[in-house]
C-alpha cells in the first residue's frame, strides 16, 4: 500500500500512460465513475483506492485490455470502457478483443466509415444473418438491432445477392388509423419507419434512397399490407415486431418465398399492445426457437451502443 492506495497494476509500456488517461484524464474518470472507486496513475503504476479487494483483480484485466487496444492504436473512449467493464463482469475479455482485432466490416458508410460489430452479441447476430434464412434479433433500444439489420440488408442489395429491401413495420397508434392521415400510403407510414429510413440514409446517402425506392429496390410497407404476398429475392424486415399480433406474425412469416431472407426486430418490454399477451414476438421465440433455418440472437443491457449514459439509466432501471 501506498499512501492509502493499493497497487493494481504496473503498465507494460509507460509510454502508454498518457493514452490510457485521455485528454485531461478524462478516460481515467470515467473509469473511476463506472467502477465506484479511486484511480491514480503515475510512473506507469495504476493505484487505487478501495475498500472492496477484488476491484484489484477487475483493475488488472481493465488495464490489460486498455493497453492491448492501445498498442494496437485503438483510439480508446468512453464506449470501448463501457464494454470492456461489461465483457469483464461475464468473463468475455477474450471474445471482446476479436472485435478489435479481427473486424468483420458489414458495409462501408456513404461517409466510407466502415461499421463492424462492436459487441460480442453483435457479432452472434451477424453470423446469425449470414448462416440462417429467418433472424430474430430482440433486445432493448439502443443495441444496433435495427441499425445492422438495415445495413446487412443493403450489404446484400449492393452485391446482387437480393433484388429488393422491404422495410415493415406494424403501425399500433392509440386513436388513428391509417386511413384517417393525409396523404398517399408512403406518405402515412413514413412516419413510422424513420429509424429505418436513418439507417439506409447512413448507409446509401439521402439521394441514393430517394433513387432506389422511386425504383423499387427498397419498399416500405404496414405490416396490414403483406397479407396476399409471397416475396422472392427479397431481404425483408420486420421492425417494432413486439407490436404484431400472432395473427400478423404468422402471416407475415409466412410471406417468406425463395431466395429471400427475412429480419425480425424487436423489444418485448416495450410492448404497446391493448393485450401485451397478444404480442407475435414473444409466441415465436416460444414456437419457433429450435427450428434450422432459424435464428434467434438476444442482446442485453451490455449491448446498448447509445451515450453511456444510456447503459447507466437502464442499469438503473433493472436495479429497481
Amino acid at each position: 500500500m501506498i499512501d492509502g492506495y493499493l497497487v493494481a497494476y504496473e503498465l507494460k509500456n509507460p509510454l502508454n500512460e498518457s493514452k490510457l488517461l485521455g485528454p485531461n484524464n478524462t478516460i481515467l474518470c470515467f473509469i473511476e465513475e463506472l467502477l465506484g472507486c479511486t484511480i491514480f496513475v503515475n510512473h506507469a503504476l495504476v493505484k487505487i483506492k478501495t475498500d472492496n479487494q477484488n476491484q484489484l483483480q477487475f483493475i488488472r484485466k481493465l488495464f490489460d485490455i486498455l493497453e492491448e487496444l492501445v498498442e494496437a492504436n485503438v483510439n480508446i473512449t468512453s464506449r470501448d470502457i463501457v464494454s470492456i467493464v461489461q465483457s469483464i463482469e461475464v468473463n468475455k475479455e477474450e471474445e471482446l478483443k476479436k472485435l478489435y482485432f479481427e473486424k468483420d466490416i458489414i458495409l462501408m458508410l456513404s461517409s466510407r466509415k466502415p461499421i463492424y460489430p462492436k459487441t460480442i452479441n453483435q457479432k452472434l447476430f451477424l453470423q446469425a444473418l449470414q448462416q440462417n434464412e429467418i433472424c430474430f434479433a430482440v433486445g432493448p433500444a439502443g443495441t444496433g438491432k435495427t441499425f445492422l439489420a438495415v445495413l446487412y440488408a443493403v450489404s446484400l442489395l449492393k452485391k446482387n445477392i437480393v433484388k429488393k429491401i422491404v422495410l415493415v413495420r406494424p403501425v399500433v397508434e392509440a386513436g388513428e388509423r391509417l386511413g384517417f392521415l393525409p396523404g398517399d400510403l408512403k406518405e402515412k407510414i413514413d412516419p413510422y419507419l424513420i429509424p429505418l429510413y436513418d439507417a439506409l440514409n447512413d448507409a446509401l446517402g439521402k439521394e441514393v434512397v430517394v433513387k432506389l425506392i422511386d425504383k423499387g429496390s427498397i419498399e416500405v410497407a404496414p405490416l396490414a399490407y403483406m397479407r396476399g404476398r409471397t416475396l422472392d429475392n427479397a431481404i425483408i424486415i420486420l421492425d417494432e415486431a413486439q407490436n404484431a399480433t400472432t395473427m400478423q406474425m404468422k402471416m407475415f412469416l409466412t410471406r417468406l418465398g425463395f431466395q429471400s431472407k427475412m429480419i425480425i426486430t424487436g423489444d418485448i418490454t416495450q410492448i404497446d399492445l391493448p393485450n401485451k399477451n397478444q404480442s407475435g414476438l414473444v409466441q415465436a421465440i416460444e414456437l419457433l426457437r429450435n427450428i434450422n433455418g432459424i435464428a434467434i440472437a438476444e442482446f442485453n443491457k451490455y449491448d446498448v451502443m447509445r451515450h453511456p449514459l444510456v447503459y447507466k439509466i437502464v442499469k438503473k432501471y433493472e436495479e429497481k
